[in-house]
């Protein structure tokens, strides 16, 4: 029997926002090193929406002859309003006539992101139970929230979303090292899920690029600390984090609730030029993380103008995923066996282009 590849692995889910999960294979393939040298990380999925399909030229049903084994865990929740439109460029939701294992999607970007960090993908479904997550939970070593359009409060998304983050949880406290991340939506969904309440704000953040304005808690920060000093100081001078929402944790509101404040420490914020509101922040006693702004579009998205493509600004998007993927190396949960492993990843599929006609360069069909 061959021995599993040494590069871990993440998990995509799609319903309105993305889902990241590593995973590990069998332990006993590794060396006894003290970190996980193959983490895999799940992606939720998105549901497909008739515009997604519109922009990308395609049929629902259609994915260009594409493969249809689900890999990455990827999860989208659709706010009603878009909470991520650059994000994804386009978000995925639910079409009329839904045509089996076309009714998905997943932005190539999050794959590639934790990909260069040696991690792996898989794709994490929406509407399974919660027995099936629990399994899926202890073969993956991480989980990414992605950025999106569905809704934060009620969608499969959501759900799936608040039993992996509650598996989380346990784990990390019985001394289970297991780290969530999420961005733009799933940032905002983190916000959602700690506070129990809807918590966000109506801000002018559509599209652009912004410098981070770092808080005194950056000095002690795990994020950030593996960072250079050139590149801290290019973040706080240069615009190289790209956002594309609308709805934002308002400095003041992260003040005001008490559950926000004990649980995450704020390592940056910025302003639309009336609200200022948190775009970094860390838990202050798990290894979950959350950015309101992009990582994995420098370096993997060229749609929009205002992506900053700079040197900084792709050693930004390698850094986040290194750092990300060195949190997931601390985990060694594993599939049961190397067939499980191998049916799961993203390999089984090819991502489409669609860079000429989404928000998106590459996207994955499902």
């Amino acid at each position: 029997m061959r021995a599993f590849s040494q590069a871990p692995v993440l998990f995509p889910f799609i319903e309105m926002i993305l889902l990241f999960c590593i995973c590990l294979s069998c332990l006993s393939r590794y060396s006894s090193a003290k970190t996980n040298d193959g983490p895999i990380i799940g992606k939720y999925f998105m549901k497909l929406r008739a515009a997604t399909l519109r922009e990308a030229n395609l049929r629902v049903g259609h994915t260009g002859g594409q493969k249809r084994t689900p890999v990455l865990s990827i999860r989208r929740r659709y706010w009603l309003i878009w909470l991520c439109v650059g994000s994804k460029g386009v978000l995925a939701q639910e079409v009329n006539s839904p045509k089996p294992n076309r009714s998905t999607y997943i932005a190539a970007s999050y794959v590639k992101f934790l990909e260069s960090a040696g991690a792996r993908v898989v794709p994490v479904m929406i509407n399974q139970t919660v027995e099936e997550y629990t399994a899926l939970f202890n073969a993956i070593n991480g989980m990414l929230y992605p950025g999106g359009g569905v809704s934060i409060i009620s969608s499969g998304y959501q759900r799936a979303a608040k039993i992996l983050y509650e598996l989380a949880i346990q784990a990390n406290k019985k001394g289970d090292y297991f780290p969530v991340w999420g961005t733009c939506l799933g940032f905002e969904q983190l916000t959602s899920l700690t506070s129990g309440n809807t918590v966000l704000s109506y801000t002018n953040t559509r599209g652009g690029s912004l410098p981070l304005n770092f808080t005194d808690e950056i000095k002690d920060s795990r994020m950030f600390k593996g960072f250079p000093a050139e590149l801290m100081k290019d973040l706080a001078s240069e615009p190289l984090t790209e956002i594309s929402h609308r709805w934002s944790l308002a400095l003041l509101s992260y003040n005001t609730n008490d559950e926000l404040k004990k649980f995450y420490k704020v390592l940056s914020t910025n302003t639309d030029g009336k609200t200022e509101f948190v775009s970094t922040v860390e838990a202050y006693d798990y290894p979950i993380y959350g950015t309101q702004w992009h990582p994995e579009k420098n370096a993997f998205e060229w749609t929009k103008p205002f992506i900053p493509h700079s040197r900084s600004a792709v050693k930004t998007t390698f850094y986040m995923a290194e750092f990300f993927v060195s949190e997931a190396r601390k985990n060694f949960h594993r599939f049961e066996s190397e067939e499980a492993e191998s049916k799961a990843l993203i390999y089984n599929y090819s991502p489409v282009y669609t860079g000429n006609k989404s928000g998106f360069e590459q996207i994955y069909f499902f």
